[in-house]
């Protein structure tokens, strides 16, 4: 795999002991209340670009949804697939985003960078005036879309990131970036055995330690929802349809491990997760861009996901999903996930 090679829309490379490494150079700019880099934040003013296919996207576009943040931060979307030079609106009439006016996210980072010479990433804000990108740095985002957009939230919108609980939330995002997050990029994109034996190994070594944490309590940190779970959610989201094959990741699939399993399907059956969560263009992202895994980009059939619909029994660990919060209303129109692409019930 060369340097350029994208994956799951970031690039990355495998290094001569054939471990793949991520290119985590992000803009890193903030949209923050008091506008220190010089984009404060302002309603209307700024565009969250997503393509329901990419992990770090899907965090995006739940947070977003979780806080009620669709009046002031709109939202495009791009398709499942994308070429060497970036993600395209081909899902919007004419093949154009309607609010940016660009066919391809790459144009947004030259209209800021000149020549940007990174990865052309999702999820991306960009400022709708100058038709800039504002940042793609993922992990800061959905961070400050839970701090800095507080005067923007709905009315009884939850605390992703509570201030006595961020020193344990970090904690848990680092091993789990680590190890899951990108633990199955590490397996799946791995450049000899032994280089994928060790991301194998230590995925479900973390995989099996959150299941042991997850055993007696509801959620990871606290006992209501994080921004901690969200993280780990998208990831546990795409392992069955995706990981444990394209990648093998198969020492056992997510239905599989009661308690992850059960965990997953808790938080899938929560507003704002599931019915942010396109299946159908996940598979097609994965099976289809990645051709040096599955040259033929032949996309598979199953698995079949009605299990993801059935009981939990999580309820019983007690926890409040929102805590003194409330659920998010329905999706707003346009941003609902197409009819066929989310599993039905048996």
């Amino acid at each position: 795999m060369s340097e350029d090679q994208v994956s799951g829309g970031n690039t990355g490379y495998v290094n001569p002991t054939g471990e793949f490494r991520r290119d985590q150079r992000y803009i890193e700019t903030r949209i923050t209340a008091d506008g220190r880099d010089g984009y404060p934040v302002e309603p209307g003013r700024y565009r969250l670009v997503v393509s329901r296919a990419c992990p770090w996207a899907n965090r995006a576009i739940i947070v977003r949804r979780l806080l009620g943040l669709e009046p002031v931060l709109s939202m495009g979307v791009c398709g499942p697939t994308h070429d060497e030079r970036s993600w395209t609106f081909d899902l919007d009439p004419g093949g154009r985003d309607p609010v940016l006016g660009i066919e391809r996210l790459q144009e947004a980072f030259f209209a800021r960078v000149p020549g940007y010479d990174r990865g052309i990433t999702v999820p991306a804000i960009v400022d709708v005036t100058t038709g800039q990108v504002v940042t793609n740095d993922f992990p800061q985002m959905t961070i400050d879309l839970s701090l800095e957009w507080t005067r923007f939230h709905r009315p009884g919108a939850p605390q992703l990131y509570p201030e006595h609980l961020r020193e344990e939330i970090d904690a848990v995002n680092r091993d789990v970036f680590r190890d899951v997050n990108n633990g199955v990029y590490r397996a799946g994109f791995a450049g000899d055995q032994q280089a994928y034996q060790r991301a194998h190994d230590r995925l479900f070594a973390r995989l099996d330690a959150l299941s042991e944490r997850l055993e007696g309590r509801r959620y990871l940190v606290g006992d209501t929802i994080t921004e901690a779970d969200v993280r780990l959610f998208t990831t546990l989201a795409r392992f069955d349809p995706v990981y444990h094959g394209h990648f093998k990741c198969n020492r056992s699939k997510l239905s599989e491990m009661p308690v992850l399993s059960a965990y997953f399907r808790d938080l899938y059956q929560t507003p704002g997760f599931g019915d942010a969560t396109d299946v159908v263009h996940i598979k097609q992202h994965y099976y289809v861009v990645h051709r040096d895994i599955n040259p033929t980009g032949i996309v598979p059939a199953g698995p079949d996901l009605a299990g993801w619909l059935e009981p939990h029994g999580r309820e019983a660990l007690g926890g409040r999903p929102f805590g003194d919060g409330t659920p998010p209303p329905p999706p707003v129109g346009g941003e609902v996930v197409p009819d066929g692409h989310r599993p039905r019930a048996a």
